[in-house]
């Protein structure tokens, strides 16, 4: 193969011209919070509209963090469950049936990664 590559120009690697963009919602969060607290400190502003539309942003912007991280831990604890529950039903099959268990947990596997992973 080395041979092959002597008459072929081997191409070069590309280059992306790539920059990232960073975005810390907390640290936003935290501006924001600093931001009213130097309002109300300096009492350069009466209480107006402002004040209003950065409290609600900012408390839909903490439910729906609240709300994301329980939705995570709710499908991950049924994950644990299923898990636990097939590991559970596995072992009382095993001794019950001995090695056909072991035999139809081995053609479960291919069925269940098949089914997994289709298109859908």
């Amino acid at each position: 193969m080395k041979f092959l590559s002597l008459f072929n120009k081997t191409p070069s690697h590309k280059s992306f011209n790539y920059t990232p963009r960073y975005y810390d919602p907390q640290k936003e969060e935290m501006q924001e919070r600093e931001a009213r607290i130097r309002r109300e400190l300096k009492l350069e502003q009466e209480k107006g509209a402002g004040d209003y539309r950065s409290r609600i942003s900012g408390s839909f912007q903490s439910a729906r963090k609240r709300s994301k991280q329980s939705s995570e831990s709710l499908s991950a604890n049924l994950l644990r469950f299923g898990i636990i529950l097939f590991l559970v039903l596995f072992i009382i099959a095993y001794i019950q049936w001995g090695e056909i268990a072991f035999y139809g947990f081995a053609l479960f596997i291919p069925f269940y990664l098949y089914m997994k992973f289709k298109k859908r």
